[in-house]
Parts: C-alpha cells; sequence; structure tokens
C-alpha cells in the first residue's frame, strides 16, 4: 500500500494520494516536499517508489526490503552518473511488549530523508506512522513544515512508544519478585530466564539506536537543519533514559535470579539436613538390626531370657538420646 502526501513549506496539506506519475513533477517544486510511506508494499510497488521514482541508490534499497536486526544510518552522496540526490537512509526499531507472551516484538522502520521529501518504508501496520498521518493531514501543528520535521516527530512517537512497553515489564518484574519468595519451581526458572533473555533483546536494540540518534544529535548531517538539532538530541536524551531505566531491569532480574538460586539451594540444604537427620536418629536400630542379623552360631544373647527386651530398650534409649542430643544443639 502506497500513501502519499504533499506539503507546503507553511505544513498545509496540499494534496494526499498522489497519482505516481505526477511524483516527479511535484519534487521539482521548491514551494513543496513529499512524505510517500510504503505499508507492506508488493515489489512492484517497491521498485516503482525506490527505483523509478527516487532512484534511490541500490545497497540502500536492499537493506531497506531485507530486514535486520541491526540500526543503522548512512549518507548517501549522488556521483555524477547518480540520478538520485543527497539523502539519509536510516534502520530504526519500534518495540512492543505482551505480558502474555513476554516476548517484545519489533518492527523495523526505514527512512529515506532528503531536502525536499521523506520516504518510509515497513512492512506491518505501526501506531506511530498512523499518528503522524492524522497530526499531518489535521493540520493542527507545524510538523509538516518540513522533512526533518516530519522525521523528528515520527522518531519521537516510536521512542515515547518504548515507555508503555517498559511499564508492561516494570509490572511482569514486580510479579516475578513476589512468585520466587512464594514457588521456586522450574516454571518461575522459565519465566525470569526469558524476561531476562528478553530485556537482553532490547538492549541489542537500543545499543546501536543511541549510537544512529547520537549522529543527529551533534550537527553531522547537513539535511538536519541547525535549529532541529536540539529537538534530535531531546529524543537521544529520552532514548539513553529508556536504556538506563532497561538496564536496571536487567539488574533486578539478575537478583530475582540469584535469590531463586539460593531458596532453591536452601530448599535442597534442608532436605539433606533432614534425611541426614532421620539416619543418624536410626543409626542404633540399624546397628542393633546388623549385629544380631549376622549368622554367628554361637551368640550368647540368643540363649538369654531377656536379650530380646533388653535390646529395644538400648535401641530406644540411643535412639531418644540421639533426638535429645540434636533437639539440645538446635539442629531441627
Amino acid at each position: 500500500m502506497i500513501r502519499s502526501f504533499a506539503f507546503t513549506t507553511q505544513g498545509r496539506l496540499h494534496s494526499k494520494d498522489i497519482p505516481v506519475f505526477l511524483m516527479p513533477t511535484l519534487l521539482l517544486d521548491t514551494n513543496l516536499f513529499l512524505w510517500v510511506d510504503l505499508e507492506n508494499p508488493t515489489p512492484e510497488e517497491t521498485k516503482l517508489i525506490l527505483d523509478d521514482i527516487f532512484h534511490f541508490h541500490t545497497l540502500s534499497i536492499e537493506d531497506c526490503v531485507i530486514e535486520s536486526s541491526n540500526p543503522k544510518v548512512e549518507e548517501y552522496f549522488p556521483k555524477e552518473e547518480d540520478r538520485f540526490s543527497y539523502y539519509i537512509f536510516m534502520v530504526i526499531h519500534a518495540v512492543d511488549y505482551s505480558r502474555k507472551d513476554g516476548v517484545f516484538a519489533t518492527r523495523e522502520l526505514n527512512f529515506f530523508l532528503g531536502k525536499n521529501f521523506l520516504v518510509t518504508y515497513h512492512t506491518v501496520s505501526m501506531k506511530p506512522i498512523q499518528m503522524l498521518e492524522e497530526r499531518c493531514t489535521k493540520g493542527t501543528s507545524h510538523i509538516a513544515r518540513a522533512p526533518d520535521r516530519i522525521a523528528h516527530t515520527l522518531l519521537d512517537l516510536i521512542v515515547d512508544n518504548y515507555k508503555p512497553a517498559l511499564e508492561e515489564l516494570s509490572f511482569e518484574i514486580a510479579h516475578l519478585e513476589e512468585q520466587v519468595l512464594q514457588n521456586t519451581g522450574r516454571e518461575t526458572l522459565n519465566q525470569i530466564l526469558l524476561i531476562k533473555k528478553e530485556v537482553l533483546h532490547l538492549l541489542t536494540i537500543i545499543g546501536p539506536q543511541r549510537e544512529v540518534l547520537s549522529r543527529f544529535a551533534t550537527s553531522e548531517f547537513k539535511l538536519i537543519r541547525p535549529h532541529m538539532v536540539p529537538y534530535y538530541r531531546d529524543i537521544y536524551d529520552s532514548l539513553f533514559r529508556i536504556s538506563t531505566t532497561a538496564q536496571g531491569y536487567m539488574d533486578s532480574l539478575t537478583g530475582i535470579l540469584q535469590v531463586y538460586l539460593n531458596l532453591s539451594s536452601n530448599q535442597t540444604s534442608e532436605v539433606v539436613k533432614l534425611l541426614t537427620i532421620i539416619t543418624v536418629i536410626t543409626t542404633p536400630v540399624m546397628i542393633v538390626g546388623s549385629w544380631y542379623g549376622m549368622n554367628f552360631k554361637h551368640m550368647p544373647e540368643l540363649d538369654w531370657k531377656y536379650g530380646y527386651i533388653m535390646s529395644v530398650l538400648i535401641v530406644l534409649a540411643a535412639t531418644l538420646f540421639t533426638y535429645w542430643f540434636f533437639k539440645k544443639k538446635k539442629w531441627f
């Protein structure tokens, strides 16, 4: 599906759902700029927009079509034989966390940012895109005045969408902290390891993404106007705080795992201790039983009238003494 919008430099919507054959003409108008959004496009639509209309570099088109787990940003400067104008290509990831599945779902979004155009490419429907489209078409703000403004707003919405995911994750970790004290079964361990894996997955996404946004925050790219740099820097700061929070969650999960292992170890120690005490207490019985269970022909006690009663009394006395000794030492 192809969405297309043309805006004036004053931020007003000029036209919507532009016929493809008119796009090259609108790109030549210095008073207008285009935002073209490709959502799960067909190969024909991809080639039509990215190659035939904008003539983007082949490598950036390949990076766009093939999903990547690593955020990146690259500049493409045209050479004499190239038909495209100078642009920035960026791969960024939005996230969503489901407490039901305990998994971070990542959605890749690709940017082609030029002086008078912004092309976005994604294979699934994305809430930030829908929100941005609504804001731009209603014209209630000044975000549609330039491509770098729209790109900034879209990045800001993506980073803001991390916060609900982190809140869900916070609730899950709090639930785990209670659960680990009540149940040290294998299911709890699996849940701890699953969430820890997902937080690590989140950190591996945020790390490169911070590097990408830091390049925008340090005025590296000429396409980002100087007065927009502080706004990009604010997005970088927000992502840095999110990264710090995620790292804190990782530390919390490590602590929860350590508590789980300690509790499991204590339970095992208690079981071993109980079995040891039972073994020691029953030792007199085993000694007497083993002694008189030997098949010697001449054992005086076997012919003694009170031998049986005496052996029982010895066993009882030794067992009670062992129990009293352990109780006095407070070993159970």
